[in-house]
Order: structure tokens, then C-alpha cells, then sequence
């Protein structure tokens, strides 16, 4: 599932009339890098959730087939924040029984991360739905966000709630591995965030984590935006 129903206020006045998933870096939209990423690391079917401009996603996008994908929208007429917006879109995401876990990418990020590393903890994650609902990718605290988001146990890959001597306080990079178990008490169509649901798996010993350490932007500002396309500019007169 790819996170796209943000209205990008800060990207203002560059999302006026586009949504920030549409905006052109490097030559591309921000979302094609994402597409391409998937498709090359063996995903088929994408899931996109929209609510602002929506219709131009999914006019830009279409059914996915140049990228070689299959993707299906999930529109939003509320704003249902990150985890309304995935229990939302369930039952596209996941089998009938719910017992498919499914990666899910914020649209507004950048991350030269090879997202085939996913493709195991989606399978590990089938197989043993009790040990473990959510898998975050971390990264390192960026400037803007210096305080970073959780804690991770550097041997063991868990999650945990406060600092110890082998842990290390990351950021949350936006992709992440979810079990539906996760969003079973969320119902569909009402709006709820992403991070109580996350606190809770990690107080129950039932979220892990791995560490990114390549190429990785919030593109929240236009200034970052500015940021991503000079670094890819540069890389492109390079090859």
C-alpha cells in the first residue's frame, strides 16, 4: 500500500493544484519511484489511498500496467489519518480471513532502499502472526526530526519502549510491514493514527525493526523537494 491521501500543506503553493504525490523530481513523480521500486522487487498489485485531488493520481496512474503492476485505489471523503486509512482499504491489502500481511510506504517519502529486503519479513510474518504484527524500516534522525521515534534493540531486532545501553532511538522511515491483527480494533471508516497502534504492539513484545542506512527523505517541504531533485540531477550526470 502506498500512503497517498495527505494534502501536503506545507508543500503549499506547490500542492495548490497538484497532489504532492504527483510533484516532479528528478524527472519523475515522487510516487513513480516507489512503483518502479516495488515492481523490480517482485510486488504485483499496489494498493493507493487518495482523498485530496484523487482523481488526478489516479488519471496520472491508471491501472498501474506501464509499470507493471496491478493497482486498485482506496478513495477517502474523510480525513482517516494513517491507520484509518489502512483499515480503510483491508480488503483489498489482505485474504478474507485476514491472515495476509501486507508493506505499507508513505507516498512523501524517498529511499533508495531495494524493497525485495521486505519480501521475507512479509513471509515470516505470515507464518507466525503471534509473534509479531508490525516491522518498521528505521533510519537515522534527520535534522528536522533530532529526537528520532522509537528505540531498537540492536541484537535482537525488537522494538522497545525506553533507552538501554544496546538500543538506539531511530526515526520511523514510513515503510513498514503490518499484520491485519494490527487494525482489528480499528473500524473502518473512522479516523485514527498510526502510533498508538504501534505503542501498543511494542509494549505487547510484538513489533520489530531493522535498520536503513542508505539514501532516505522526508520530502515535507518544498525546500526539501528542492533538496531530493538537485541530489538526483547530480547523480543522473554521473552515470
Amino acid at each position: 500500500m502506498i500512503l497517498a491521501a495527505g494534502k501536503g500543506k506545507r508543500m503549499q503553493p506547490l500542492t495548490d493544484t497538484c497532489p504532492k504525490p504527483l510533484l516532479q523530481v528528478g524527472g519523475k513523480m515522487l510516487i513513480e519511484y516507489h512503483l518502479e521500486k516495488l515492481a523490480q522487487a517482485g510486488f504485483t498489485n499496489v494498493v493507493i489511498n487518495h482523498a485530496y485531488l484523487g482523481s488526478m493520481i489516479e488519471a496520472a496512474l491508471q491501472d498501474g500496467k506501464r509499470y507493471g503492476l496491478h493497482i486498485h485505489y482506496s478513495p477517502e471523503t474523510l480525513v482517516l489519518e494513517t491507520a484509518g486509512g489502512i483499515a480503510n482499504a483491508l480488503p483489498l491489502l489482505t485474504t478474507p480471513d485476514k491472515n495476509q500481511p501486507f508493506a505499507a510506504i508513505n507516498a512523501d517519502i524517498f529511499c533508495d532502499m531495494d524493497f525485495s529486503i521486505l519480501q521475507p519479513v512479509l513471509q515470516s510474518m505470515q507464518s507466525h502472526p503471534t509473534h509479531t504484527v508490525a516491522h518498521l524500516i528505521l533510519v537515522d534522525n534527520p535534522p528536522h526530526h533530532p529526537e528520532g521515534d522509537f528505540f531498537l534493540h540492536d541484537d535482537t531486532g525488537k522494538l522497545v519502549e525506553s533507552a538501554r545501553p544496546d538500543c538506539q532511538k531511530l526515526t520511523f522511515s514510513g515503510i513498514g510491514v503490518y499484520h491485519p491483527i494490527l487494525f482489528e480494533n480499528v473500524p473502518s471508516g473512522r479516523a485514527e493514527k498510526l502510533a498508538p497502534l504501534l505503542r501498543q504492539a511494542i509494549a505487547a513484545g510484538k513489533a520489530t525493526g531493522s535498520y536503513f542506512p542508505g539514501l532516505w527523505l522526508d520530502i515535507g517541504t518544498p525546500e526539501r523537494l528542492h533538496q531530493l531533485d538537485t541530489t538526483l540531477n547530480r547523480s543522473d550526470r554521473h552515470t
